[in-house]
């Protein structure tokens, strides 16, 4: 049986009218193959629209940012500050936003660099670091993802979207990780303040009896 493209009736494989509306059956085949053709060939959605569905929460403010790394089409290197991922806990940042590999190295990164210097203020440094870069990473992270997506076969618009919502996006959960991180550091920052600096001004005979130490 074929369908009458115009009208959806049932006809005869042998049949060259629709015999509803009378369609001539082998134009509408041809058209329906050309349109199908046709929607082919196009793009299922624009690129803009492709960047805002994989960013997810602030897409307007990283598509005006990630501006600044193109110049006629091609990547290039620009200056830009990314504030949250200065000021949140840097490898949570890049978790939130899905960057596995960058997460793990921002946070492996700072602990390795304060073992091996003694200086804590390396921690200062890779948040930074991060500040500096995370936008310019960000931005290609969404890149080679999209371009991925793009070049899937067989991804009509519902799975495109669908790739996009899982490659994309944020980790929701991070949010409150770093608050519960925070709670804990200003929790300690309370109790520190609380009990105040080491007596300096006691003989250090009588701070080592105290602590168990026989000084002589």
């Amino acid at each position: 049986m074929t369908a009458c493209s115009q009208c959806n009736q049932q006809n005869p494989d042998d049949a060259n009218f629709c015999h509803q509306c009378g369609t001539k059956l082998a134009e509408a085949t041809a058209t329906t193959e050309v349109a199908r053709e046709a929607s082919a060939a196009r793009p299922i959605q624009d690129e803009e629209t492709l960047w805002r569905q994989f960013i997810g929460p602030n897409a307007d403010h990283y598509v005006t940012v990630f501006k600044k790394f193109s110049s006629n089409g091609q990547p290039r290197f620009a200056l830009s500050w990314n504030w949250p991922a200065f000021l949140y806990i840097s490898f949570l940042w890049f978790l939130y936003r899905k960057m596995y590999l960058h997460a793990f190295v921002y946070a492996v990164g700072p602990m390795v660099s304060t073992y091996f210097t003694g200086d804590f203020s390396a921690g200062i440094v890779w948040s930074i670091m991060a500040g500096a870069t995370a936008n310019y990473l960000y931005y290609w992270h969404c890149r080679e993802h999209i371009v991925g997506i793009k070049k899937a076969r067989g991804l009509d618009q519902a799975g495109q979207e669908a790739e996009l919502k899982e490659s994309g996006g944020v980790q929701p959960y991070v949010i409150w990780v770093g608050i519960f991180f925070y709670i804990i550091f200003f929790a300690t920052l309370t109790k520190m303040v609380q009990e105040g600096p080491p007596d300096l001004d006691r003989p250090a005979g009588e701070i080592g009896r105290s602590q168990g130490v026989n000084v002589t």
